[in-house]
């Protein structure tokens, strides 16, 4: 986005220059987690097939950086390029006693953060966290990690205000992943920020991940793989995505799957990570953004059509879920026939999903 304008690309301003990604390899990068801006980003494009973003690699000098992999990279640009970007993403980085680990950085890497510009967006997937909260980027913010790492986190850098059990936390100007395929969600999600669900989805299409995860890391820790003996609540799920426009309660989702309502309450959230009226609710407010961004309905006719009954209901939801009206999110994000997404996104997309938000 240009610095002086606060313009960015979209279909309605193809010539805005796209929005500059830089992510950081540091020595032990993970290659999975370094890949995953390019994939996300790289495939954000306009209607007309421009690119939405631009993302550039550096390291902490021009040169092979080492991965925690059989192999090395080559990185052309140096730390130079963290002072151009819009968003700086830091990937996990495995180095055994590394100083970010203990509590610090060494002296190149908080050199090369200190090149960040005020206002820049600052990211971090996995136990990237650990350099961002060293650098003091999270001091006094909500932020997570990976689930192994979170209590050696908070230990670590007991001012950050740590959440163990989401995919993901947005905090404005400051988003921190969990571990390794959460990047993928946290992208997604910004991606979603900045220019609506179509895009997003659309990214998620080409990918072949689901544009969102319901859930967070809580189901990882407690069942890595589900016992194959178990039943599941599979069907109730997709009973219940057919028909979130009737009312559905507790029992009817419990019958889809012939247990008891205690039985499938406690199956559920051990697949799911949260009971089943929060998935409801997550999966009603999921409607009512495709409808409120794809769709001339009015905003009573949304809220029957996502589930909510009432008008004032659904912007009950939504401003609990997303910090903003059913109106003013539609006005953010509404794609017209010939602009598509508008220059507003930018600083009331922002607002719409600022704070933490469970992937």
């Amino acid at each position: 986005m240009s610095q002086e304008t606060g313009i960015r690309r979209t279909d309605r301003y193809p010539d805005a220059p796209p929005h500059r990604v830089v992510v950081l390899a540091l020595p032990g990068v993970i290659p999975f987690e370094l890949s995953i801006p390019y994939r996300i980003f790289g495939k954000a494009l306009t209607s007309a097939g421009e690119p939405l973003y631009e993302v550039t690699t550096c390291a902490l000098a021009p040169g092979p950086v080492r991965t925690d992999a059989d192999f090395t990279i080559t990185v052309e640009r140096g730390p130079e390029a963290l002072a151009e970007a819009d968003t700086v993403i830091v990937p996990a980085s495995y180095e055994l006693g590394g100083p970010y680990t203990e509590g610090r950085l060494e002296e190149d890497q908080a050199a090369a953060l200190k090149r960040i510009r005020p206002g820049t967006r600052i990211v971090s997937i996995c136990t990237g966290s650990f350099v961002l909260a060293a650098a003091g980027f999270l001091d006094g913010r909500p932020a997570t990690t990976h689930w192994s790492s979170t209590e050696h986190f908070q230990r670590l850098y007991p001012s950050v205000r740590v959440d163990a059990d989401v995919l993901f936390i947005d905090d404005g100007d400051l988003l921190t992943s969990a571990g390794v395929a959460s990047g993928i969600d946290l992208c997604l999600h910004i991606v979603r920020r900045d220019h609506g669900a179509a895009v997003a989805n659309e990214v998620a299409r080409r990918s072949v991940v689901p544009p969102h995860r319901d859930g967070g890391q809580a189901q990882y820790i407690q069942r890595p793989v589900p016992e194959p003996q178990l039943a599941t609540t599979t069907t109730a799920r997709a009973w219940a995505l057919g028909r979130l426009n009737e009312p559905i309660q507790l029992r009817d989702m419990a019958e889809q799957e012939a247990m008891s309502v205690r039985t499938f309450t406690r199956r559920f959230r051990e697949e799911v990570g949260i009971s089943p009226g929060q998935w409801l609710t997550q999966q009603r407010v999921e409607r009512a953004r495709h409808l409120l961004e794809d769709t001339d309905l009015s905003v009573d006719h949304v809220a029957r059509d996502a589930g909510f009954g009432t008008a004032a209901s659904m912007r009950q939801h939504l401003q609990a879920a997303l910090g903003v009206s059913p109106s003013a999110y539609r006005r953010t994000f509404r794609a017209t026939p010939a602009a598509g997404r508008t220059e507003a996104a930018s600083a009331a997309a922002a607002a719409a999903e600022s704070g933490s938000l469970r992937g």
